[in-house]
């Protein structure tokens, strides 16, 4: 059966949320705070119960949790809802949320079945930022853009901020890894009545075995893998084995990318990792081109975590903007508008100094 998990406080009965400054699940109307190996008990459910199939394993019972839960069922849009244990509301989520709030009361409900069985993520690193943080990042971050809008830094409002644990599939791997380069070196001289050019052209091997561990690769589809990327790296060090307590008062998704379809990606980017590596042990030259490469991973083993991310959306002119925060580090990454009139103004400085410049060099030819 698949079970709703909240977390009450024991001392207001409130609804607990991890607090992402004192790293402890608190109270927001008593200020109680609990360590979150406290509540270690509830996760007891998560080794009991058989969970949602994962997409790489469909079978013909793969939806029967959902048939034989109490507190769960579907709607005509295909959206899973569930009844709030605190006030009976009903919560319409996704066939991916693992973790939501009650639109009605503000519960937080993490939806156990998600995260069981071959779903239980390995790891966690808890969000380290909260959401005042994300939104002064946002206001940084767009103030020192000089082509925004001037009007876009003011009238810009915030549509959605959510705070989302996404889930990241991670892989480790030794390699051997070999590449081929030609070099060359240029020597020039002169004598009375020539320049001469020597081009000296050179092999150039390099070779390496190394260990790569925790490449991420995101398995999610709802996110762009290239802006999850773009707000990397998540330092491992802070990651926490999962416990359900710690994505209270956040959302949270299931992968619905298998590790076997995030492989091909990972070995990219490992690959190019390795080839980055060799390519800077090569100095002295005045061009190296890559002629051949080889690189060969050997037992690779893979993990899977969620990772804290703040997304923020915004509107302007009718337009959406889209932000991505880590919300371990505070990287932030995220399209903005182009004040076209400020853009104008540049390129016809630009032109008018050209022509300033042209204008100086006739005068000191005679030609004007």
């Amino acid at each position: 059966m698949a079970v709703n998990l909240d977390y009450k406080c024991p001392a207001c009965g409130g609804t607990l949320e991890f607090d992402s400054a004192t790293q402890k699940m608190k109270c927001p109307f008593c200020d109680s705070t609990f360590d979150v190996s406290e509540l270690q008990q509830k996760d007891d459910v998560l080794n009991t119960q058989q969970g949602d199939v994962p997409p790489e394993m469909p079978t013909e019972d793969e939806f029967n949790w959902n048939g034989s839960s109490q507190n769960e069922q579907w709607d005509d849009t295909g959206m899973n809802v569930f009844v709030c244990k605190s006030c009976g509301g009903e919560i319409a989520a996704d066939e991916n949320t693992a973790a939501t709030t009650c639109p009605y009361c503000g519960n937080n409900t993490v939806l156990s079945g998600r995260l069981s069985g071959v779903l239980k993520p390995n790891f966690v690193i808890p969000f380290k930022l909260d959401k005042k943080q994300a939104k002064e990042k946002l206001k940084e971050y767009t103030s020192n853009k000089k082509f925004a809008p001037k009007a876009f830094k003011s009238e810009n409002r915030l549509e959605e901020i959510k705070g989302i644990y996404v889930p990241f599939w991670l892989f480790d791997s030794n390699i051997n890894a070999s590449v081929q380069y030609e070099g060359t070196q240029v020597r020039t001289w002169r004598d009375s009545k020539y320049e001469y050019t020597e081009t000296s052209f050179y092999d150039i091997y390099r070779q390496g075995n190394m260990s790569f561990a925790n490449i991420p690769v995101d398995g999610s589809t709802k996110m762009p893998d290239e802006l999850m990327e773009s707000i990397e790296p998540f330092n491992f060090a802070d990651a926490v084995d999962f416990q359900t307590a710690y994505l209270a008062g956040y959302l949270a998704d299931k992968y619905d990318v298998g590790m076997e379809e995030s492989i091909p990606r990972a070995n990219e980017r490992i690959k190019h990792s390795a080839e980055d590596t060799l390519r800077d042990t090569v100095h002295g030259y005045a061009t190296v081109t890559p002629r051949f490469s080889s690189v060969q991973l050997i037992n690779g083993v893979s993990k899977y975590a969620l990772y804290p991310v703040w997304i923020l959306n915004t509107d302007y002119k009718g337009e959406k903007y889209t932000f991505a925060m880590n919300g371990q580090t505070g990287k932030f990454v995220g399209n903005l508008p182009i004040d076209k009139g400020k853009l104008a103004a540049l390129f016809a400085g630009v032109a008018a100094g050209a022509g300033a410049l042209a204008f100086a060099v006739c005068m000191l030819l005679g030609i004007i």
